[in-house]
């Protein structure tokens, strides 16, 4: 298979009144000699914006994925979704939603479809799309939906690490009172699947993070890690996986430590992102595990604090489209050996 034969990626439109439109165009302007993308967005709002940079970007409406090779180093190929109200820079509009909710839709569907290679997700206002209707906590979730995937698994990922918290968009409360032996134990076994076929990585390692301080001190500082934690690490080990745990998590991340395995296996949101964010703040990827088509996102939200400034890094959406072409590659590599 040769570069020519793999689709473009596709880039959703993600918040319009967020650093999404800004990010994908400065990424085309870095990644345009590259294997080519395509974004799905309002034409005439992405057009705007790329004006008011400032950098002599050009657009090109195309109606079919296949267009975008043709047109990719010149221009910025847009698979137009016409958004419902103008858009004022960090001022979400609920009107908008639907726009933002069918540009992952129609995204998911063309990779589904083999017009598209990975789709590429710009952040979203969970809470705009919340107002709206939308039901589901996040891209992940919806993603699911859409593929008929039952247990997919989010994991952020940046060169040296990667995480997979068990819980994700949970308040702590909710999440220590949800976390399960089950669920550790599809979580751990969606990971190790996706670390052989998704990253190549022959014979993954895992580490598994405690809840509690000291991993419960014998159940002193709490009971969570030897009633469900470790019980469902022994049930990793008996199905073949090379797993330890539950280790403490403040000696989980440093720099020794993390030699020691390929991915860890986190209870909760924050004791997975905190790490990875220190350890990479700007190259952060989200990943998601154990779909039928390859997903990744920009590690970050809609920033709308900075919106329209034209300050936005771009940095975590170019290594979240090079992630997803790895990602594509090497499943194609598995495919042809399969």
């Amino acid at each position: 298979m040769t570069a020519r034969d793999i689709p473009p990626v596709v880039v959703t439109m993600g918040e319009p009144s967020g650093i999404g439109g800004e990010i994908t165009l400065k990424a085309w302007s870095l990644e345009r000699r590259s294997d080519p993308f395509f974004v799905i967005a309002d034409f005439d709002e992405l057009a705007r914006e790329a004006r008011a940079l400032g950098t002599g970007i050009q657009l090109r409406r195309i109606e079919r994925p296949a267009e975008a090779r043709e047109v990719f180093r010149d221009r910025l190929p847009v698979l137009h979704e016409a958004l419902t109200r103008p858009v004022t820079p960090g001022r979400p509009d609920p009107a908008n939603a639907p726009a933002v909710i069918n540009s992952i839709r129609r995204a998911a569907a063309l990779v589904a479809k083999g017009e598209a290679a990975a789709v590429v997700t710009n952040p979203i206002h969970k809470k705009v799309l919340a107002d709206a209707g939308f039901p589901y906590p996040g891209h992940t979730e919806f993603l699911g939906e859409l593929t008929g995937t039952a247990h997919p698994v989010m994991m952020l990922a940046c060169p040296g690490l990667r995480v997979v918290p068990v819980t994700v968009h949970l308040p702590l409360a909710e999440a220590i009172a949800c976390l399960s032996e089950d669920g550790i134990i599809a979580a751990g076994e969606v990971t190790a699947r996706a670390l052989v076929h998704d990253f190549a990585i022959p014979r993954p390692r895992l580490a598994v993070a405690a809840l509690n301080p000291h991993a419960g001190e014998d159940g002193i500082l709490g009971t969570e890690d030897a009633r469900i934690i470790a019980p469902a690490v022994a049930r990793l080990r008996q199905a073949g996986i090379d797993v330890f745990g539950p280790a403490p998590a403040d000696s989980l991340f440093h720099r020794r430590a993390r030699t020691t395995y390929d991915a860890v296996i986190c209870m909760y949101h924050d004791q997975a992102l905190i790490p990875l964010k220190t350890v990479n703040f700007d190259d952060g990827v989200d990943v998601t595990l154990g779909l039928p088509i390859v997903r990744t996102s920009p590690d970050h939200g809609t920033a709308l604090d900075i919106a329209g400034k034209g300050i936005a890094r771009h940095s975590s959406l170019v290594a979240a489209l090079s992630l997803a072409r790895e990602i594509t590659a090497n499943r194609a590599r598995k495919t042809l050996v399969a």
